[in-house]
């Protein structure tokens, strides 16, 4: 026997018992990469076991899993609109009415804060983030730049399947203005500018873009506020940039882009800084 036959296979070796048992003549198998799933080496196949599976084990699981669950719900709660920008929030009950301890909820708030969308002021408490008119304006060129470039990308990549999505994602939200409800119109029109990222397959530019998307929500909800009488107005602020889109002029479906936010997000400023002069107090 060879001293290759003698030597030990390289790489790490993940469990601690091995069975084996052999395959059919002349079989050839891939390496199996999930656990519980035995892994074809030539002619035997190697069974990988799961160790340390005590009940103990899966506690930070079930944790992380109460922590997230109480983010999704504190988040949808204030990006809904139900409650106000500079709104207190209060730990004892919140964490009551969500049915969690308050050291969850604390770690749920961080992690809103991470985002964005909380604000924690010392010695007072957290609050929903208040957008100022510099929030505005900064928000607004960035989108214009992020979503200037998906625009420009997905008119030149416009293809049946693409036009089809983002069709689809422009009929959703003319339903959902349709229907009244700013909530609805809200999650609609934030759906369609992900649709138009997520749809260049361009991975940086959406890594960028979910570094502030929960902001962009909130803008999205506050900006909303000033169509709450009339939201089909919403869908006539997306028609040229679509319409650039779907005609695949990449162009000027990046200039759209870029207006779409300067004008929307010049209204948003300008009502801002009316109501900051009528109310200096806050």
């Amino acid at each position: 026997m060879t001293a290759a036959a003698h030597s030990r296979p390289t790489g790490r070796v993940w469990t601690r018992s091995v069975k084996t048992q052999r395959c059919p003549a002349g079989a050839r198998f891939p390496l199996a990469t999930q656990p519980g799933k035995p892994l074809y080496t030539g002619k035997h196949v190697v069974e990988r076991t799961v160790q340390n599976t005590k009940v103990n084990s899966l506690r930070p699981v079930q944790k992380q899993s109460a922590e997230a669950q109480t983010t999704d719900n504190l988040r949808a709660y204030i990006l809904s609109g139900a409650l106000q920008p500079g709104a207190r929030l209060t730990e004892i009950p919140l964490a009551e009415q969500l049915g969690v301890a308050r050291a969850t909820l604390r770690t749920s708030l961080h992690r809103l804060a991470g985002e964005g969308i909380v604000v924690q002021t010392p010695y007072t408490g957290w609050s929903v983030t208040e957008l100022t008119p510099e929030d505005v304006w900064e928000l607004w060129t960035l989108r214009g730049s992020l979503e200037g470039l998906a625009a420009k990308l997905a008119a030149e990549r416009m293809s049946p399947a693409l036009r089809a999505t983002i069709e689809k994602a422009r009929d959703a939200l003319a339903a959902a203005c349709a229907t009244g409800d700013v909530r609805k119109a809200n999650d609609a029109d934030f759906a369609l500018h992900r649709t138009i990222i997520s749809s260049v397959d361009h991975r940086r530019l959406q890594k960028q873009y979910k570094l502030v998307e929960q902001q962009v929500r909130l803008y999205i909800a506050t900006s909303n506020m000033l169509a709450a009488d009339n939201l089909p107005q919403i869908v006539t602020q997306h028609e040229k940039l679509l319409d650039a889109i779907l005609s695949a002029d990449p162009v000027r479906a990046s200039a759209e882009a870029w207006n779409h936010n300067e004008v929307e997000g010049g209204k948003l400023v300008a009502w801002l800084a009316d109501r900051a002069r009528a109310n200096p107090a806050g």
